[in-house]
């Protein structure tokens, strides 16, 4: 039957004057540019919100590079007025979400820029900025920026002072970092100070600090501070975490810290077998895995084979596990443990 010509009741979507600019989409963007320059405050702030919306959509970021929008975006983040550092700040997170605004970011000194602002008054601008940091340092060449602009110190002395919500974006941040490059970690006291979020009554904070001391502990130097800063015995402790991430991650970082003779033995001392044993049974796989091969590692050593002989009944049956990793692991484990001298 035919469709009758019939007046809708609702209003038009988006009828707010400060998103004008967006009907327009990429047409808008040079006057976006231009107005971004303006003297006048206000024309700063509108083009910013509407750059805000834009930014969702790689296409628009991918342009407005193009554009020379991030030399306009650089000398914004130095402007006196707060609500547009805050979102600069905000426009630059919004376009580190996408691969192509992190590319954009390395070829055009974003880094160095945005790391100016991490003494910024306003809590907000603080935490886009280390947004946008933890989304760059998932691309390696990003994470490599990070570490090149010297800002691994800073940013481990920021873990002290910083609000809770801000320490979660900066230890992300310093894990994928640190799987680049762990040398100015290391020499910047970063184990100690990780050791202390591992205390946190924060469980994104405690999860967030095993997964940075996992990633430091990928290097020789790094299982040896992990050792000399008696880290060990609280990453057995976390194996009892209520969460299950926290537990993969310190079942990970032990993984890593007690390959070397020293660190085995500090994880027998601190008894980690048990808790280790009972994380095989976990619904979560990456407990299971890294379970499996931390103590794939104790049973390197002669006495962590003696206490694993009576449980590789534990291993076989993750030989059926329905995940292939866990199953290899399994098997791998039940080698180490049978082994004769």
């Amino acid at each position: 039957k035919m469709a009758h010509a019939q007046i809708s009741k609702y209003l038009p979507p988006d009828v707010n004057p400060t998103k004008a600019a967006i009907a327009y989409g990429c047409r808008a963007l040079p006057k976006l540019n231009e107005e971004l320059n303006s003297e006048d405050l206000l024309t700063r702030q509108k083009a910013l919100m509407a750059l805000c919306d834009l930014m969702h959509d790689p296409e628009y970021v991918y342009e407005a590079i193009n554009l020379g929008f991030l030399e306009s975006l650089k000398s914004l983040l130095k402007d006196d007025d707060d609500v547009v550092r805050i979102k600069t700040t905000e426009v630059l997170y919004i376009m580190a979400t996408h691969n192509v605004g992190r590319n954009g970011f390395l070829e055009n000194d974003i880094i160095l820029a945005l790391s100016f602002l991490m003494d910024d008054p306003y809590a907000l601008c603080r935490q886009n900025l280390h947004q946008a940091f933890k989304y760059l340092a998932q691309l390696p060449s990003g994470a490599r920026g990070i570490v090149d602009n010297g800002l691994i110190s800073p940013l481990v002395l920021k873990l002290q002072r910083e609000e809770e919500k801000i320490q979660e974006l900066i230890l992300d941040t310093l894990a994928s970092c640190l799987q680049e490059d762990a040398t100015e970690a290391l020499s910047s006291c970063a184990v100690p100070f990780f050791k202390q979020k591992l205390l946190s009554s924060n469980k994104n904070i405690r999860s967030k600090a095993a997964q940075a001391l996992m990633a430091i502990s990928i290097p020789l130097e790094g299982k040896n501070q992990v050792c000399r800063h008696d880290v060990i015995p609280i990453l057995v402790q976390l194996l009892k975490d209520e969460e299950e991430e926290v537990q993969a991650n310190a079942a990970g970082a032990l993984m890593y810290a007690t390959v070397t003779t020293e660190g085995k033995y500090a994880a027998l001392d601190s008894e980690a077998i048990q808790p280790l044993l009972k994380l095989l049974f976990s619904p979560l796989i990456k407990v299971r895995l890294n379970a499996t091969k931390a103590l794939t590692i104790l049973a390197e050593a002669p006495e962590g084979r003696k206490l694993l002989q009576g449980h590789v009944f534990n291993f076989r049956n993750l030989e059926m596990d329905q995940n292939e990793a866990v199953r290899r692991a399994a098997h791998i484990a039940i080698k180490v443990i049978e082994w004769k001298p």
